[in-house]
């Protein structure tokens, strides 16, 4: 046999967490055919890699790059930094289903947040849908995708805040079962975030029980990662009981400084779950910041019919003096960022205005200086109000310490929790969380290799296997012959992140091949330009 490609003379590491040995690995039509000693074999390509390691690709647990596979299919942020498979639909947010009623009004607002390079129109309502659109062009990696709770319950009664009537409730069921019988390999939920921060714990389990049918998991970014973290995940692993779903906790953290050390017990409380037979596990990215929407500072109920309602709201001087006063004394159950960080630790990423671009990588704090304001509440408000909520934000509330703790659990596995950017062009935006471009290459230069938090095939295992068996993944994840040639080489002696919080869009160093379904998507560090990754779908 004459094979396509032999990757000649590596340190192979499979990615079950066994020791590296010596090898050559050979791909013919896209999938592993060999690993062995092949110094007699043929190929088409013979790529010397001695020195460097041979790994699986790896698998990003959570992504957002879903937003953006119709119109960004590089998807270069990722697969520079060695990602050939995300896990996206995650945080209860999806691009499918549609309510075809509310299509003008999202296409409205898609036009509000997208680049003006990208046609804002929703041209799909189901599911599969989508999933058929976003096949029809090759992408940079493969795409799994989770079926949001919160883009099922906008689908099936809008952005109230209350409880579906059991009409509603059986059309939310209705969603959830034509997602998964289109391949969706699980359900998500973002609880700090509307509509899911409406939801009540039942009504997520209904919906959980419908995605278990199908062999799918609940993915949760829970109700509180600060001084409600044990209470959120005690109501996670209580879904996945009552529903007899596997339960996956997304980006595991101890949000605020008077919870620093928690993770002790979160951890404890999650191994305790697994010995009563509730199969749970985390993920995590290697940095003390995380990222969402400025807007998320605000109040729950000041979110209660979408964005327009916030807005208006935003307007309204009593509706402003109610908001600060919540934010001021807290409310039971609310992930307050503002209110329990502070200011100084609330930095504004990404703006749509140009008049409010200076303040990209500046705190609260600082932006009410340049800006002239006595009052940070009143600059909060007004910078959503200006920017139509299509603010970003990087808020500073983890310690080091449970970073590496929880890296270095046996259930946590890695993530970036980002979409899909790029050092140039238009989708070099803002600043972005670095978290972005670096999650992999930082936790194998830093992790591994300066600190020793982890070992290299454990790391590697985490990165690969490991998210690969948590969603179901099973051709993918590990050398075998058979596999799909899903592989990274780098160099373990120099492989490091470049991105910063100050100048993210900048690509890791020491990764010299990614391999995408058996094509070079990444060759001595440069993107090839290759889409070679697909749209997968749980068994099919």
């Amino acid at each position: 046999m004459t094979y396509d490609l032999i990757l000649q003379g590596g340190r192979i590491i499979d990615g079950t967490g066994n020791p590296w040995y010596w090898g050559d690995l050979a791909i013919k039509d896209g999938k592993i055919a060999a690993i062995g000693t092949l110094d007699s074999s043929k190929a088409d390509s013979v790529l010397d890699v001695k020195g460097l390691v041979v790994v699986p690709g790896f698998i990003d647990a959570h992504s957002h790059a879903d937003r953006s596979t119709l119109y960004f299919r590089e998807m270069k942020s990722l697969v520079m930094q060695g990602i050939t498979t995300v896990v996206g639909g995650q945080c209860g947010g999806s691009p499918a289903p549609v309510d075809p009623s509310l299509r003008e009004e999202m296409e409205a607002r898609r036009a509000k947040v997208l680049p003006p390079e990208v046609d804002p129109s929703i041209t799909w309502t189901t599911f599969d849908d989508y999933l058929r659109l976003e096949k029809e062009s090759g992408l940079g990696t493969n795409v799994a995708h989770l079926v949001g709770h919160g883009t099922i319950r906008i689908a099936s009664m809008g952005r109230e805040a209350r409880d579906p009537t059991p009409e509603e409730l059986k059309r939310m069921r209705e969603l959830t079962a034509e997602a998964m019988e289109a391949g969706a390999f699980g359900i998500s939920t973002g609880l700090i975030y509307p509509p899911g921060i409406f939801a009540k714990t039942d009504e997520i389990v209904e919906l959980a029980k419908v995605a278990a049918r199908y062999g799918g998991v609940y993915d949760s970014h829970i109700r509180g990662e600060g001084k409600t973290l044990m209470e959120s995940l005690e109501e996670a692993i209580a879904i996945g009981e009552r529903a007899g779903i596997p339960v996956q906790i997304s980006h595991h953290k101890a949000a605020t400084k008077s919870i620093w050390g928690k993770s002790v017990e979160s951890l404890r409380l999650l191994e305790e779950a697994r010995e009563r037979g509730v199969d749970v596990t985390v993920d995590q990215y290697p940095y003390r910041a995380g990222s969402t929407s400025l807007a998320t500072c605000l109040p729950p109920w000041a979110h209660d019919g979408g964005i327009e309602k916030l807005l208006e709201r935003l307007g309204d001087p009593d509706a402003r003096a109610r908001m600060r006063s919540d934010i001021e004394e807290g409310i039971p159950g609310w992930e307050n960022f503002a209110g329990e960080l502070g200011w100084e630790n609330v930095m504004v990423s990404s703006v749509k205005s140009d008049e409010n671009k200076p303040f990209e990588g500046k705190n609260l704090e600082e932006i009410c200086e340049m800006r002239g304001d006595a009052d940070a509440f009143a600059t909060l408000f007004d910078l959503i109000l200006e920017e139509e909520g299509s603010v970003s934000m990087i808020i500073f509330a983890m310690d080091e310490g449970d970073v590496r703790r929880i890296m270095g659990h046996p259930l946590q596995m890695v993530g970036t929790d980002s979409g899909a950017s790029a050092a140039d062009g238009f989708m070099r935006r803002g600043k972005p969380h670095p978290r972005g471009y670096g999650s992999y290459p930082k936790i194998l230069g830093r992790y591994v290799r300066e600190l020793g938090v982890l070992g290299l095939e454990e790391a590697v295992r985490k990165m690969t296997s490991f998210p690969a068996q948590r969603f179901g993944i099973s051709d993918r994840g590990i050398l075998r012959p058979g596999m799909w040639a899903d592989v990274v080489v780098f160099d373990p002696k120099t492989v490091t992140d470049k991105a910063t919080y100050q100048d993210p869009h900048q690509y890791p160093e020491g990764l010299e091949y990614v391999l995408v379904n058996g094509r070079i998507a990444v060759e001595k560090g440069k993107h090839t330009g290759t889409l070679a990754g697909g749209t997968l779908r749980r068994n099919q």
